[in-house]
Protein backbone atom coordinates (compact mmCIF):
# COMPACT_ATOMS: atom_id res chain seq x y z
CA UNK A 1 0.00 0.00 0.00
CA UNK A 2 1.19 3.52 -0.69
CA UNK A 3 1.10 6.31 1.90
CA UNK A 4 -1.81 8.04 0.19
CA UNK A 5 -4.17 5.08 0.50
CA UNK A 6 -3.23 4.76 4.16
CA UNK A 7 -3.64 8.49 4.91
CA UNK A 8 -6.38 9.52 7.33
CA UNK A 9 -6.38 13.03 8.77
CA UNK A 10 -6.15 13.40 12.52
CA UNK A 11 -8.54 15.43 14.65
CA UNK A 12 -9.13 19.11 13.96
CA UNK A 13 -6.51 21.17 15.78
CA UNK A 14 -4.41 24.32 15.69
CA UNK A 15 -7.14 26.44 14.09
CA UNK A 16 -8.83 29.71 14.94
CA UNK A 17 -11.04 32.20 13.13
CA UNK A 18 -10.60 35.97 13.21
CA UNK A 19 -13.83 37.78 12.43
CA UNK A 20 -14.14 41.33 11.16
CA UNK A 21 -17.80 41.68 10.22
CA UNK A 22 -18.37 39.47 7.19
CA UNK A 23 -14.62 39.16 6.61
CA UNK A 24 -13.39 35.89 8.15
CA UNK A 25 -9.78 34.80 8.33
CA UNK A 26 -8.77 31.23 9.04
CA UNK A 27 -5.63 30.90 11.18
CA UNK A 28 -3.92 27.50 11.17
CA UNK A 29 -0.75 26.74 13.13
CA UNK A 30 1.45 23.68 12.60
CA UNK A 31 4.77 22.69 14.10
CA UNK A 32 6.94 21.09 11.45
CA UNK A 33 10.16 19.16 12.09
CA UNK A 34 11.90 20.91 9.22
CA UNK A 35 13.93 24.17 9.24
CA UNK A 36 12.36 27.40 7.97
CA UNK A 37 14.54 27.43 4.83
CA UNK A 38 13.13 24.06 3.68
CA UNK A 39 9.56 25.05 4.52
CA UNK A 40 10.03 28.39 2.69
CA UNK A 41 11.14 26.56 -0.45
CA UNK A 42 8.04 24.33 -0.29
CA UNK A 43 5.80 27.41 0.06
CA UNK A 44 7.35 29.37 -2.79
CA UNK A 45 8.78 27.12 -5.51
CA UNK A 46 6.45 25.82 -8.25
CA UNK A 47 7.96 22.31 -8.31
CA UNK A 48 7.26 21.97 -4.58
CA UNK A 49 3.81 23.61 -4.67
CA UNK A 50 2.76 21.02 -7.28
CA UNK A 51 3.27 18.30 -4.68
CA UNK A 52 1.06 19.62 -1.86
CA UNK A 53 -0.65 22.99 -2.52
CA UNK A 54 -4.23 23.65 -3.71
CA UNK A 55 -2.79 25.81 -6.52
CA UNK A 56 0.00 25.82 -9.07
CA UNK A 57 2.09 28.92 -9.73
CA UNK A 58 3.66 30.06 -12.98
CA UNK A 59 6.70 31.37 -11.08
CA UNK A 60 8.47 31.35 -7.74
CA UNK A 61 6.54 33.20 -5.05
CA UNK A 62 9.81 34.16 -3.33
CA UNK A 63 9.77 37.65 -4.90
CA UNK A 64 7.23 40.48 -4.87
CA UNK A 65 5.22 40.85 -8.08
CA UNK A 66 2.51 39.25 -10.17
CA UNK A 67 2.03 35.48 -10.32
CA UNK A 68 -0.64 33.43 -12.04
CA UNK A 69 -2.11 30.88 -9.63
CA UNK A 70 -4.17 28.01 -11.02
CA UNK A 71 -6.58 26.34 -8.61
CA UNK A 72 -6.18 22.56 -8.73
CA UNK A 73 -9.28 20.39 -8.90
CA UNK A 74 -11.68 23.19 -9.86
CA UNK A 75 -14.57 22.01 -12.08
CA UNK A 76 -13.32 24.38 -14.78
CA UNK A 77 -9.86 25.95 -15.10
CA UNK A 78 -9.59 28.75 -12.55
CA UNK A 79 -6.55 30.99 -13.03
CA UNK A 80 -6.15 34.17 -11.00
CA UNK A 81 -3.64 36.94 -11.39
CA UNK A 82 -2.24 37.21 -7.90
CA UNK A 83 0.07 39.68 -6.25
CA UNK A 84 2.92 38.63 -3.99
CA UNK A 85 3.02 41.67 -1.70
CA UNK A 86 5.68 40.49 0.74
CA UNK A 87 8.40 37.87 0.40
CA UNK A 88 10.73 38.08 3.39
CA UNK A 89 12.63 34.76 3.20
CA UNK A 90 12.36 32.59 5.23
CA UNK A 91 9.98 34.46 7.55
CA UNK A 92 6.87 35.93 5.88
CA UNK A 93 5.09 35.37 2.57
CA UNK A 94 1.98 37.41 1.70
CA UNK A 95 -0.04 37.23 -1.51
CA UNK A 96 -3.56 37.36 -2.89
CA UNK A 97 -5.29 34.27 -4.23
CA UNK A 98 -8.71 34.58 -5.84
CA UNK A 99 -9.11 38.08 -4.40
CA UNK A 100 -8.42 36.88 -0.85
CA UNK A 101 -5.36 37.61 1.28
CA UNK A 102 -3.04 34.76 2.28
CA UNK A 103 -0.16 35.11 4.74
CA UNK A 104 2.38 32.50 5.82
CA UNK A 105 4.62 33.14 8.80
CA UNK A 106 7.58 30.88 9.60
CA UNK A 107 9.19 30.99 13.03
CA UNK A 108 12.20 28.86 14.02
CA UNK A 109 11.23 26.29 16.63
CA UNK A 110 14.24 24.28 17.78
CA UNK A 111 15.39 22.49 14.62
CA UNK A 112 11.94 22.92 13.09
CA UNK A 113 9.42 25.60 12.17
CA UNK A 114 6.19 26.93 13.60
CA UNK A 115 4.17 27.60 10.44
CA UNK A 116 1.16 29.90 10.68
CA UNK A 117 -1.31 30.41 7.84
CA UNK A 118 -3.78 33.30 7.71
CA UNK A 119 -6.25 32.82 4.83
CA UNK A 120 -9.39 34.82 4.16
CA UNK A 121 -12.30 32.49 3.48
CA UNK A 122 -16.01 33.21 3.15
CA UNK A 123 -17.86 32.35 6.37
CA UNK A 124 -19.95 29.63 4.71
CA UNK A 125 -16.82 27.77 3.60
CA UNK A 126 -14.59 28.29 6.67
CA UNK A 127 -14.86 24.71 7.99
CA UNK A 128 -14.26 23.23 4.54
CA UNK A 129 -11.30 25.57 4.06
CA UNK A 130 -9.85 24.54 7.43
CA UNK A 131 -10.28 20.85 6.60
CA UNK A 132 -8.72 21.34 3.15
CA UNK A 133 -5.71 23.23 4.50
CA UNK A 134 -5.40 20.61 7.28
CA UNK A 135 -5.00 17.90 4.62
CA UNK A 136 -2.60 20.06 2.57
CA UNK A 137 -0.39 20.70 5.59
CA UNK A 138 -0.34 16.98 6.43
CA UNK A 139 0.80 16.29 2.86
CA UNK A 140 3.41 19.08 3.12
CA UNK A 141 4.80 17.64 6.36
CA UNK A 142 5.16 14.18 4.79
CA UNK A 143 6.74 15.66 1.66
CA UNK A 144 9.35 17.50 3.72
CA UNK A 145 10.02 14.30 5.70
CA UNK A 146 10.89 12.51 2.46
CA UNK A 147 7.67 10.45 2.54
CA UNK A 148 5.57 12.09 -0.21
CA UNK A 149 2.02 10.80 -0.63
CA UNK A 150 1.00 13.10 -3.49
CA UNK A 151 -1.16 16.19 -3.59
CA UNK A 152 -4.65 15.76 -2.08
CA UNK A 153 -6.76 18.85 -2.84
CA UNK A 154 -10.21 19.91 -4.02
CA UNK A 155 -12.55 16.99 -4.77
CA UNK A 156 -9.76 14.50 -3.92
CA UNK A 157 -9.54 15.93 -0.39
CA UNK A 158 -13.27 15.44 0.06
CA UNK A 159 -12.83 11.74 -0.81
CA UNK A 160 -10.32 11.21 1.99
CA UNK A 161 -11.45 8.81 4.69
CA UNK A 162 -12.88 10.87 7.57
CA UNK A 163 -13.32 14.08 5.51
CA UNK A 164 -16.91 14.54 6.77
CA UNK A 165 -15.70 14.11 10.37
CA UNK A 166 -12.87 16.61 9.94
CA UNK A 167 -15.14 19.18 8.26
CA UNK A 168 -17.75 18.72 11.03
CA UNK A 169 -15.11 19.09 13.78
CA UNK A 170 -13.93 22.42 12.37
CA UNK A 171 -17.53 23.58 11.87
CA UNK A 172 -18.33 22.79 15.51
CA UNK A 173 -15.15 24.50 16.69
CA UNK A 174 -16.00 27.65 14.70
CA UNK A 175 -19.72 27.60 15.54
CA UNK A 176 -20.90 27.29 11.93
CA UNK A 177 -22.84 24.75 9.90
CA UNK A 178 -20.62 22.68 7.60
CA UNK A 179 -21.43 23.33 3.93
CA UNK A 180 -23.52 20.61 2.31
CA UNK A 181 -21.96 21.17 -1.09
CA UNK A 182 -21.18 19.14 -3.04
CA UNK A 183 -23.90 16.63 -2.17
CA UNK A 184 -22.40 13.33 -1.11
CA UNK A 185 -18.92 14.80 -0.44
CA UNK A 186 -16.78 12.32 1.42
CA UNK A 187 -18.84 9.28 0.40
CA UNK A 188 -17.30 6.52 -1.65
Amino acid sequence: MDGRSEYTPGAAFGADVRKDGEKWTLVLVRELRHPPERVWEALTEPEHLRQWSPFDSDRSLAAVGTARLTTVGAPTPHVTESQVTRADAPKVLEFTWGGQDVRWELQPLGKGTRLTLWAQIARGWISMGAAGWHVCLDVLDRLLAGQPIGRIVGPDAMKVEDWPRLNAEYAKQFGVEPPSWPPGAGKR
